[in-house]
């Protein structure tokens, strides 16, 4: 059994027991949250929502916090002595998906 849903503005695949990593979530570890934004569920059968599947909701726990590595921006124009580097680390959360009800 699967679900398609979608948090904080982007779309992930839950599995039971599955670990997904999302944008950072204000929450501690350990902390439990429903999200009922569910886009398709299959079991037996597969349904669809026109946009959300009603009474569906997934459970899932907040596992870890953390950093992922560096991006480097880098920018220039050719000829002009014009150079502008910056790095940037995205920060993250584990979330583990626990119980899908549909």
């Amino acid at each position: 059994m699967y679900a398609l849903v979608e948090f904080m503005g982007k779309q992930y695949k839950a599995e039971k027991g599955a670990l997904l990593k999302v944008d950072k979530i204000d929450a501690e570890p350990g902390t439990t949250i429903d999200i009922d934004s569910v886009l398709l569920v299959s079991a037996e059968t597969v349904t669809v929502g026109s946009p959300y599947v009603e009474g569906a909701k997934i459970s899932v726990t907040v596992e870890s916090h953390g950093r992922d590595g560096k991006i480097i921006v880098f920018k220039y124009k050719p000829k002009k002595d014009y150079r502008r580097k910056k790095g940037h680390r995205q920060q993250f959360s584990m979330i583990k998906v626990g119980e899908i009800s549909a």
